[in-house]
């Protein structure tokens, strides 16, 4: 039957996407959004003052949180870091606190990252492997800790760790497709490193497989069933853009340029989409040469 979502960053490029599909698919969506609604599927919140009406939450069936500052927006400061972890701890505690006090059996499906798992170079990575070090592995865990008070109201809670999403209207892709045009599309630092990647429409479908499943709760790992070496990655950019691909960057240039989001690119993450294939989810995107010429090829 069809149900009635709210959802946070649905502003983004994969809340655009999932207001999209969720309501073609039949579902009432109403957006949460940080000042006053302006249309009639629009519920207000603050989530940097925590401040949430339970009362506004009424009658919806599930929340999907998205919300949280971009990690490509910005160099990695001290300042933006500062805003990553924020964001992510203020608007989880925000919808999580408002979800128990509303006292009723919401799914909540509050976004999450493979960076919980850090650099762990050829080590096959599932939803049972233990955190890495860092910190965006101890942003990580912050960000799903905050996520308690729903849990301990009793609410279903899944958090998917989503890689790397390949679309060429955001993220690391539309980057890199900027330097490829460029000419700058080879390794970067070893380029041995794993990336664990999913396109835009899985990542939508996942979400919607755990909005419709709440028996699923903990950690869901949103990847492709193959992830890639990182130089893999840019020789398909490469093909796709009919660029080379051999010019590498090294890492300390890698460094100078992106700041601590260097470590995201620059790191190895070899990441098993173990429960999402365990409850029947099938993938649309598993050949990523084939996802780029789709993308970008164009």
């Amino acid at each position: 039957m069809p149900k009635r979502i709210a959802v946070t960053g649905s502003s983004g490029m994969v809340g655009t996407a999932l207001t999209a599909h969720l309501r073609s698919r039949g579902d009432e969506v109403v957006r949460l959004v940080r000042r006053s609604p302006q249309a009639p599927d629009e519920l207000e919140w603050d989530p940097p003052s925590r401040r949430l009406d339970p009362s506004t939450l009424a009658g919806v069936d599930a929340v999907v949180h998205l919300a949280g500052a971009g990690p490509s927006d910005h160099r990695w400061t001290p300042a933006y870091q500062r805003e990553l972890l924020t964001s992510r701890v203020d608007g989880t505690t925000t919808v999580a606190t408002a979800l128990a006090e509303l006292a009723a059996p919401v799914r909540l499906v509050s976004q999450s990252a493979i960076g919980f798992y850090g650099d762990r170079g050829e080590e096959v990575l599932t939803e049972q492997s233990g955190p890495g070090e860092g910190f965006v592995t101890e942003m990580v865990r912050a960000w799903e800790d905050s996520a308690d008070p729903a849990r301990a109201a009793g609410l279903s809670v899944a958090h998917p760790r989503t890689g790397l999403v390949m679309a060429a209207t955001g993220g690391a892709l539309e980057r890199m497709t900027t330097l490829a045009r460029l000419g700058i599309n080879g390794p970067l630092g070893s380029g041995r490193q794993w990336w664990s990647w999913i396109s835009l429409r899985d990542t939508v479908a996942a979400l919607a497989h755990l909005v419709d499943h709440p028996d699923i709760r903990g950690p869901v790992n949103v990847v492709a069933p193959e992830p890639q070496r990182q130089r893999d990655v840019a020789r398909a950019l490469g093909h796709a853009l009919h660029r080379p691909s051999v010019l590498p960057a090294p890492a300390f240039g890698v460094r100078l340029v992106l700041g601590g989001f260097a470590d995201e690119v620059l790191t190895s993450k070899r990441v098993s989409p173990g429960r999402l294939l365990e409850t029947g989810f099938t993938h649309q995107d598993t050949d990523l040469t084939q996802l780029l010429r789709a993308e970008v090829g164009s």
